[in-house]
């Protein structure tokens, strides 16, 4: 393939990338950047109430096992 086209063609490849990139979610952990971004659902208010609640439930039944562990004369590490 000649130079003159496949150099061209890879600037407009790799341009077409930058772009792709500056739009393009985050993910649920960080905002993409204004104008493009939104609020992720993990970081509004009902959401972070919920992974609240799922921990504590989480952290209230470890530690009730580790209760019933004890209770029926088991040892816990």
């Amino acid at each position: 393939m000649s130079d003159r086209i496949f150099m061209p063609l890879m600037a407009l490849i790799a341009m077409a990338m930058i772009a792709l990139a500056l739009v393009w979610p985050q993910g649920y952990g960080a905002r993409s950047p204004d104008p493009f971004g939104s609020t992720p659902i993990q970081q509004t208010p009902e959401m972070r109430a919920k992974i609240e609640r799922e921990k504590e439930g989480a952290r209230r039944r470890a530690e009730e096992a580790v209760r019933a562990v004890k209770a029926a004369g088991g040892t816990v590490q």
